[in-house]
């Protein structure tokens, strides 16, 4: 009996033993430790009460290393945080955010990237390689089917100097693209083309940014079409909102993008070896993708989107894995300069993930254009003061860009002391710019509805 009762007193000890060693001993409150780190290391934390609360941290002490990078990197890591230091010194601690890096980690990565490549030879094999792999990565390789796509015209309307006619085409049977058509008033052609692609500003292509844009060009003498996102606008007639933010979208509308090249190289008037793309912010990342992917497009303009270190915060710009291309994966910036030797214009802004376009992004991307000779083709109109989006001064420098690489001229739309005059166009209302009518009641009858009939029609979709 004694010896029982030893045996089971010694199983005791030692089951306590090893609990105690997997147990998760020291454990503390987030924001006890979080004090502790700014009083061991002597920095200044940044963070939300929310973000913290309720938190805990097991093996709390045991986290703690030599410095206070490693030891937040413990810390901060198993609760799926991040930090970042700031210009002023300061850790700011946040959610993780996959389509976000550091701008010194961004800076890195473009560094690493430039190492695979040498020489145009050795680029343009890594270029092909990107190009393959991005079509697979979103679900694109083979292309998909071209249907025709029986475009639905409403009435012409004339305005100072354009025409505008509004205009849906089929990309796939049964999902329509809906857009407004710019027209020049004068002249037979053939004109160049631009693309405008809409980003998440109010309104879209109902809003007055874009339809200054694209009368403004059209004045200057280019056919410009400007078109929906997926699951916005008249679009929604088909798909929910919600449907928009979802990897779906991004699929869908990169090959919305290579269908509007189908539509508009048809038309009669269009120069086919003048087509131009511009967009800002999702815009932007729908045309520096349709550029790298698509050789018809012959001259680039993505406005405050090319970072090294941010992705776009919205599934339909980063919810494929195309990042994932390449040894050590690509960014949105190696992303745009396969656009090279053609001209291209990076504008970007001190107020957005393109502030740092002059020191990282645009010196990457004008070596790219290094390797054919051509870096006079790579421009970056910088503005400071600037925020996100594409105001007037943005504009102007797309009207002089495209200008001088699409033969366009400035003479209607500038004034007597030498600025861009935006002045003869004409703001249509949201109703003016439907195709399908005010209540969608001329949706084509197979006109596909839900996301799910999407899918199960078109099986490559994800």
């Amino acid at each position: 009996m004694k010896r029982h009762l030893f045996y089971m007193l010694l199983l005791t000890v030692f089951t306590w033993k090893i609990h105690a060693q997997t147990s998760p001993a020291g454990e503390k409150p987030l924001t006890e430790v979080l004090t502790e780190i700014e009083t061991r290391y002597g920095i200044k934390l940044s963070y939300s009460n929310n973000l913290v609360r309720d938190k805990v941290v097991s093996h709390a002490f045991w986290r703690f290393r030599d410095d206070a990078d490693a030891t937040l990197n413990l810390v901060l890591g198993p609760l799926d945080m991040v930090y970042n230091v700031n210009s002023k010194g300061v850790y700011e601690i946040s959610a993780f955010q996959y389509h976000r890096r550091s701008p010194e980690e961004g800076a890195k990565h473009l560094d690493r990237l430039k190492s695979q490549y040498a020489d145009l030879q050795q680029w343009e094999r890594h270029k092909s390689s990107l190009q393959e792999c991005i079509r697979e990565k979103l679900n694109l390789n083979p292309w998909p089917d071209r249907n025709p796509l029986n475009p639905v015209y409403t009435s012409r309307i004339k305005h100072n100097g354009y025409t505008t006619e509004n205009v849906a085409i089929e990309t796939m049977p049964g999902l329509f693209l809906n857009g407004t058509l710019y027209r020049p008033a004068k002249g037979r052609g053939p004109f160049p083309a631009v693309l405008l692609a809409q980003g998440h500003f109010e309104l879209q292509r109902y809003g007055e940014e874009s339809q200054l844009l694209a009368a403004t060009l059209a004045r200057m003498g280019a056919v410009v079409f400007s078109y929906d996102m997926f699951a916005k606008n008249e679009s929604l007639l088909q798909f929910d909102f919600e449907d928009h933010r979802t990897p779906v979208a991004q699929v869908v509308q990169t090959w919305n993008s290579i269908r509007v090249i189908d539509f508009l190289t048809a038309l009669p008037d269009v120069d086919n070896g003048r087509i131009a793309m511009t967009g800002a912010s999702g815009g932007g990342t729908q045309t520096f993708l349709a550029t790298a992917l698509d050789p018809r497009i012959s001259v680039s303009v993505p406005v405050v989107m090319v970072s090294s270190w941010f992705y776009g915060g919205c599934t339909c710009e980063s919810g494929m894995p195309l990042h994932d291309c390449g040894p050590l994966g690509t960014n949105n910036v190696e992303i745009a300069a396969m656009a090279a030797p053609r001209p291209m214009l990076l504008i970007s802004n001190g107020q957005d993930w393109t502030s740092t376009n002059p020191e990282v992004e645009y010196p990457y991307v004008r070596s790219v254009y290094e390797f054919y000779g051509r870096q006079d083709l790579v421009q970056n109109v910088h503005l400071p003061d600037e925020g996100h989006d594409y105001g007037p001064s943005k504009r102007a420098a797309v009207y002089r860009f495209l200008a001088a690489n699409l033969g366009l001229s400035l003479g209607p739309v500038t004034g007597k002391s030498g600025e861009i005059d935006e002045s003869g166009c004409k703001i249509q209302s949201p109703d003016e710019m439907k195709v399908f009518g005010n209540e969608g009641e001329r949706l084509p009858a197979q006109a596909i509805k839900g996301l799910e009939n999407l899918k199960k029609k078109y099986p490559f979709l994800p």
